[in-house]
């Protein structure tokens, strides 16, 4: 059985490190690129005890295996990483419905285990994610590779809109934002 669930040990923070090297777009095909989506950026295990400290991640569970998270990423916690720091500024400069982007909080990384897709886990992992947070923050924001069909797919089905692109890398890049006053999907 699957469970959702905060981060809580240093063990479940290396299943979230084994899960992201075996997704990184470094280490797998162009063809499963393309048909399973991918991950860009990579992190390291002291860069995710200090995402914890501040906001702990959720994680998909079953078992004792992590088989799917999503990162969480306060602004200030994400300027301690390069990719994350560039994509803080880019917020900052964000419009939304005529008004500034302001008390957000980040979707670091969402990734699922090859098994464990098509099972709605993306979406069981994002409503956990907003009920943890949603009554600390209006809006959930991240980005996806344009490349990346299968995961910007995912995260409209769940409510996020594009508000803007970037490029970095090379790679553009869609900022997209869920705001977590409008009604539940």
């Amino acid at each position: 059985m699957i469970t959702l669930q905060l981060v809580t040990t240093e063990q479940e923070m290396k299943g979230v490190l084994a899960l992201q090297q075996a997704n990184l777009r470094k280490n797998i095909t162009q063809e499963e690129a393309e048909s399973q989506g991918f991950l860009m950026a990579e992190y390291d295990l002291p860069f995710l005890e200090l995402l914890h400290r501040a906001s702990p991640s959720i994680i998909a569970k079953d078992g004792e295996k992590v088989v799917g998270y999503s990162l969480v990423a306060l602004p200030e916690t994400a300027r301690h990483h390069e990719l994350l720091a560039d994509l803080v500024e880019n917020i900052e400069r964000c419009v939304f419905e005529s008004k500034p982007v302001e008390n957000y909080v980040i979707v670091a990384q969402l990734c699922v285990s090859k098994g464990y897709r098509g099972q709605d886990l993306v979406q069981k992992l994002y409503g956990s994610f907003r009920d943890h947070y949603a009554n600390q923050f209006t809006y959930c924001v991240t980005d996806v590779a344009q490349a990346n069909h299968r995961s910007l797919k995912a995260h409209q089905k769940r409510g996020f809109q594009v508000i803007d692109t970037l490029d970095y890398g090379g790679i553009g890049w869609d900022i997209v934002l869920w705001d977590w006053h409008k009604k539940a999907i």
